[in-house]
């Protein structure tokens, strides 16, 4: 049963928010973020996704295609940016509505 007076320190904003309101905003009691795909499936770091849309890559030239499997993924703090390696790129970074948990 939750204490109606308990608060989480949201280290994003810096500011103490409410364990109800940190629960709404997919926020964790020790101030990990949820990560979650485009269907909703939530991801941890080392999983595996695919891309469900043909993305274009600035600066390097190159059109990743649906279909493509990132591996070893890792989360960024940002609910809906994800971190990957990829051949021939470097610093890749990817927003998680284009990508499937595989």
């Amino acid at each position: 049963m939750q204490d109606d007076d308990s608060f989480v320190y949201d280290e994003a904003s810096g500011e103490w928010i409410s364990a109800a309101d940190a629960a709404a905003a997919g926020v964790d009691g020790d101030g990990a973020v949820e990560v979650r795909d485009a269907v909703g499936n939530l991801l941890a770091d080392g999983d595996q996704v695919t891309l469900i849309k043909d993305l274009t890559v600035k600066g390097a030239g190159q059109t990743l295609k649906r279909g493509t499997l990132i591996k070893s993924i890792r989360l960024t703090g940002d609910a809906q940016e994800i971190d990957c390696k990829f051949d021939g790129i470097k610093g890749l970074v990817l927003r998680a509505e284009f990508v499937r948990k595989r």
